[in-house]
């Protein structure tokens, strides 16, 4: 038994651009502040977040939307230069293609709920074809009235957008925000993929189902049944 759709994050997920968003909002955060973001804060306050989000927590308050707009912008300008300047790494996780035709092919609902905005969406739909595996207009982005992670609205979102009620329909994160976001959405099995953190730490989070290190294994993300070790 299978479960009926599947939904990805995208950012750590299908693309493994972590070090890229950290080495930008590191970068940003020095000139904003004098000192860059540590690891701790990149866990708990960047990853799976909206840029308002993130720059509240940078700045202190709450900025008006013409600043979120501005340095958002700004950020996520050096970032896509930064993918750019180094095409060798910038391609889809390891059998994430493999498993996309394995979906298409068997006629399983898919779909994206990133809190990327739409510029960074519409780079990564031509950088990766995403059309030939997607319906773009099924995507789930910010733009700026859904709430961020953990708060569950993209993922009901999503399995709304595939027809789905949440708890058929398996999520793929990789930030304990999307995590705890898929959780709340009650999705009915949250796949967590190590992508930059290390397989122990996914072990500590009670509400992941399964780890992967890459998507080749499809029964493994998939399957209603916990599979025998």
């Amino acid at each position: 038994m299978q479960y009926k759709g599947i939904i990805f994050d995208f950012n750590g997920t299908l693309f493994w651009d972590s070090k890229k968003h950290l080495e930008a909002w590191r970068e940003f955060s020095k000139r904003v502040r004098s000192y860059p973001f540590t690891d701790d804060e990149m866990r708990k306050y960047m990853f799976g977040r909206t840029n308002e989000d993130i720059l509240a927590y940078l700045l202190g308050e709450k900025p008006s939307p013409e600043l979120v707009r501005q340095l958002g912008k700004e950020k996520e300008a050096v970032y896509r230069q930064m993918c750019r300047d180094d095409a060798e790494n910038t391609h889809l996780a390891p059998f994430a293609a493999d498993f996309l035709d394995y979906l298409k092919d068997n006629n399983i609902p898919m779909t994206i709920a990133t809190m990327s905005d739409k510029d960074n969406v519409d780079f990564y739909i031509e950088e990766f074809n995403l059309e030939k595996w997607f319906s773009i207009d099924k995507i789930v982005y910010d733009d700026g009235n859904i709430n961020g992670k953990p708060a569950p609205d993209i993922y009901e979102k999503a399995a709304a957008n595939l027809g789905l009620a949440p708890q058929d329909c398996v999520v793929v994160e990789d930030a304990l925000s999307g995590i705890e976001s898929a959780y709340n959405a009650k999705i009915g099995k949250v796949v967590a993929i190590a992508s930059l953190e290390p397989v122990s730490y996914y072990k500590n989070i009670p509400v992941v189902d399964e780890i992967i290190t890459d998507f080749s294994d499809f029964n493994k993300i998939m399957s209603r049944e916990p599979l025998a070790v």
